[in-house]
């Protein structure tokens, strides 16, 4: 942390991935503002490339790339750019993911292997090249983005809890394999959370969305810039202690 403006990942070279819309995006902006110099990823180009110019704008070190996560080169590629381009990998934001809606029994099997490549397979890529990074400097932060329904089960999203639940073991397992390097890795577990994620699944069934809503204590979503705060925290040094963590943002849902 910089003892003169405060800002809580000032200088520190910060990889997003899946920055395009979201919790992604929202966390780019927060992270710009708090003083890292970035590191952009997701599949999709256009809004990829606008944020990238909306950063770089407001004065922002950041760099975009794009690719997908579930394919090894890509994710190695995501984190030669910031060798490439900074020297060095200090943080790491693993948000890319995917929904999917339907019992279990009704989840086709082209489905079902997408889902876990994207948010299990992808995650794990993108992990193992940022580790393989970060161990000769001997320091280093990553989050993952679990979900509240990595602690839970829940009806019609049995095939993504699957994945959520096995990015809570990988961060678990993560944390003591690299602590001895001085790598921390944490997870978020977001609740309903305002992202076009939550407006797709509102379009397609709003009586289920309002239920899950009318049971957070706070009786509203969370919002996605609220989400990327808990994310800052934990890359941060503000968080030195703190690794294999999964810190709920859900206004009190799991409570």
């Amino acid at each position: 942390m910089s003892e003169t403006t405060g800002r809580q990942l000032e200088g520190k070279v910060v990889l997003v991935v899946g920055a395009s819309a979201g919790i992604g995006a929202d966390a780019v902006r927060l992270f710009a503002r708090e003083g890292a110099r970035l590191v952009l990823a997701a599949r999709r180009r256009e809004p990829l490339q606008r944020l990238e110019e909306e950063i770089a704008q407001a004065g922002g070190e950041v760099v975009a790339v794009t690719g997908d996560v579930a394919v090894a080169a890509d994710a190695e590629g995501f984190v030669e750019t910031a060798l490439d381009r900074y020297g060095r990998l200090d943080g790491a934001f693993n948000n890319a993911g995917m929904n999917q809606y339907g019992r279990l029994d009704d989840v086709s099997e082209e489905e079902f292997d997408r889902i876990m490549a994207v948010n299990v397979k992808g995650t794990w890529l993108c992990l193992r090249a940022q580790l393989r990074a970060m161990r000769p400097a001997g320091a280093g932060s990553i989050v993952n983005t679990s979900s509240i329904g990595g602690f839970r089960g829940s009806t019609g999203l049995g095939a993504y809890q699957a994945t959520k639940h096995a990015v809570i073991g990988m961060t678990r397992t993560a944390a003591h394999d690299n602590g001895p390097d001085g790598i921390r890795v944490n997870a978020i577990a977001p609740g309903p959370t305002e992202t076009p994620m939550l407006a797709t699944w509102r379009r397609d069934d709003p009586d289920a969305v309002a239920r899950r809503v009318a049971a957070v204590p706070l009786r509203r979503p969370s919002l996605a810039s609220e989400v990327a705060e808990a994310a800052a925290w934990l890359l941060s040094d503000r968080a030195s202690a703190i690794t294999g963590v999964v810190l709920p943002v859900d206004g009190g849902y799991s409570a």
